[in-house]
């Protein structure tokens, strides 16, 4: 019995084909809901040949037979988490449950933190604000507003019916 085995993937590397192309991986999740047809998923995502789409289909299969092997194993996020968790609070060395405590807040994004608030620059927005004010760009103007009447295309029974299905199934997910 021949084992199959797949290709390997390098983070870093001479040639884009072994790199791990997360982007492209979306945007193919993305355009196999449109169309399943090689030349036009090529076209869709940015690649160069359609052995790169094949590729790329290999590294999202290789990619979900890594999470189906870690949830078998008894590892997802909860897991980790109280693992990061029971460190923190039975660590002997102060060095160690800071380090735990670090990893949880690089985890939710809160690693970097200013001390007062004249350091920080503000939401977003007053951010965005700061750099039209810049470069002094102004909004387009619109001589007469356009009214239009956006007309729903009927969905048939089926695809209702489906949708319905799925929506169920999904609703244990994310409670």
């Amino acid at each position: 019995m021949k084992k199959k085995l797949k290709p390997i993937i390098f983070v870093k590397g001479q040639y884009n084909y072994h790199r791990q192309n997360e982007f492209q991986q979306g945007l193919l999740l993305k355009a196999l809901q449109v169309t399943t047809n090689p030349n036009e998923l090529r076209k869709m995502i940015g690649v160069k040949t359609v052995a790169d789409v094949y590729r790329t289909l290999d590294k999202l299969a290789i990619r979900k037979e890594y999470h189906e092997a870690l949830a078998q194993h008894g590892l997802d996020l909860y897991t980790i988490v109280e693992g990061i968790k029971k460190i923190c609070m039975d660590a002997s060395s102060d060095a160690i449950r800071l380090r735990g405590y670090q990893t949880l807040l690089k985890s939710i994004g809160l690693e970097d933190y200013k001390e007062s608030v004249e350091d920080t620059k503000g939401t977003w927005e007053d951010v965005l604000l700061e750099h039209l004010e810049k470069k002094k760009i102004e909004a387009p103007k619109i001589d007469k507003v356009i009214d239009y009447e956006v007309v729903a295309p009927e969905v048939p029974e089926e695809d209702k019916k489906r949708i319905a299905k799925e929506r169920e199934a999904a609703k244990g997910l994310y409670d």
